[in-house]
C-alpha cells in the first residue's frame, strides 16, 4: 500500500505484536449431512465434531500461522468448553489475555454443513460475555501495529478502537449484520471486511462512503474492494471444498498478516493473498480444522498464476 497512507503501518519494532484482536471466541458443533432435511423429516448425519471457533479468535489464529506475532483479548465463560478454546489459541503460538466470567457459558454454535460445503449457524451468546468499560488496560490495544475487531461487543470493540487509533495502530473491523452502535465503530475503522448479505443493506452503503477500503466477502464469488472511487473483484481459488465454515475469519486473519508482511504491498495482492487462505480453510470441518501455512498459500497462488489452475 502507498507510503504516507491510512494503510502505512507502525514499524515492527515499535510494537510487542503485529496483530490484536478483540472479539468472539466459541465452540462449535459442526453436523455434517448430505442434505439439510425438511421439517418433520430424518437424515443421515456423516460427521459430528466440536471444535474452538468464533469469528475474531479464528482470524487472529490464522494470522499467527502466517507468521504474525499475535494477541488474542477475550472474554470467556467458566466451563470447560473454554478451556478448550483457550488452550486452541495458546497452541498456535497465540498469547491470550482472557476475562473469565464466573457462572457463565461459553459462546456456542451449532454447525450444519451439507455435501458442497455451504453451513448453517445456530447460535447461542450470553451477553455477559463482553468487557466492562476499565476492564482492561487500554495499552493492550495499542501494543500492535493492526486490531483486529468484530461487532458483537460494539462498546468494547468502540473502546479497543479508540485506544489502537490514539497510538497510530491501524483497526479492521468484521461486520456481519447491523446492530446498535455500529456506525461509531465503523467510523473508527481503517478497513471493514463484511459478509455480503450486510453489504447489500442500505446501512452499509451509506457507511461506506467515509470508509477507506470496503472489502465484501462472496464466499465461491471470491471478494469485492471498494477504494476512493474504484472498484476491485478477485476471484475465488480453486480448492476442494469440504466446509465453509470460518473462511470469512480467515480471510481476514490472512488480509492482516500479508499487510503486515508485505510493507507497500498494494490492495490487488492483499486480496489474492486472502483469497487464497480462505479457500484453504474449507479443505476440512470446523473453523480452525485446516488453518493454511504462508508455504501453502503460496503454492496456491503460484499455481493460480501459472494458469494451472491446481485444486489443492
Amino acid at each position: 500500500m502507498p507510503s504516507a497512507s491510512p494503510y502505512e503501518l507502525r514499524p515492527a519494532a515499535a510494537t510487542e505484536f503485529d496483530v490484536v484482536g478483540y472479539g468472539e471466541n466459541s465452540i462449535d458443533f459442526l453436523a455434517v449431512t448430505g442434505t439439510f432435511p425438511a421439517p418433520d423429516t430424518k437424515a443421515d448425519l456423516q460427521a459430528l465434531e466440536m471444535q474452538p471457533g468464533g469469528q475474531t479468535a479464528t482470524a487472529v489464529l490464522a494470522a499467527a500461522r502466517l507468521g504474525c506475532r499475535a494477541r488474542y483479548v477475550g472474554v470467556f465463560g467458566d466451563d470447560s468448553w473454554a478451556g478448550d478454546v483457550r488452550a486452541a489459541l495458546s497452541a498456535g503460538a497465540v498469547d491470550v489475555v482472557a476475562i473469565e466470567r464466573a457462572g457463565v457459558s461459553t459462546r456456542t454454535a451449532v454447525v450444519l454443513v451439507d455435501a458442497e460445503g455451504r453451513r448453517t449457524v445456530l447460535e447461542r451468546r450470553d451477553p455477559r460475555l463482553a468487557l466492562s468499560d476499565g476492564e482492561i488496560d487500554p495499552a493492550v490495544f495499542q501494543s500492535t501495529r493492526i486490531l483486529m475487531l468484530d461487532a458483537t461487543d460494539v462498546p468494547g470493540s468502540i473502546r479497543a478502537a479508540q485506544a489502537a487509533r490514539a497510538a497510530g495502530s491501524r483497526v479492521m473491523v468484521d461486520v456481519e449484520k447491523p446492530v446498535e452502535g455500529l456506525e461509531q465503530l465503523l467510523e473508527l475503522a481503517h478497513v471493514v471486511i463484511a459478509s455480503a448479505g450486510f453489504s447489500r443493506s442500505a446501512a452499509a452503503k451509506a457507511a461506506a462512503a467515509y470508509m477507506p477500503v470496503w472489502i465484501t466477502t462472496l464466499g465461491a464469488d471470491g471478494s469485492v474492494a471498494r477504494e476512493g472511487g474504484r472498484e476491485i473483484r478477485t476471484p475465488a481459488s480453486a480448492v476442494s471444498v469440504r466446509d465453509t465454515t470460518g473462511a470469512g475469519d480467515v480471510f481476514r486473519g490472512a488480509f492482516a498478516a500479508r499487510w503486515a508482511a508485505g510493507g507497500d504491498v498494494d490492495l490487488e495482492g492483499l486480496l489474492a493473498y486472502a483469497n487464497a487462505a480462505a479457500a484453504l480453510a474449507c479443505r476440512s470441518i470446523g473453523a480452525q480444522g485446516s488453518l493454511p501455512t504462508t508455504a501453502e498459500v503460496e503454492r496456491l497462488l503460484g499455481a493460480a498464476a501459472s494458469g494451472r489452475g491446481k485444486s489443492l
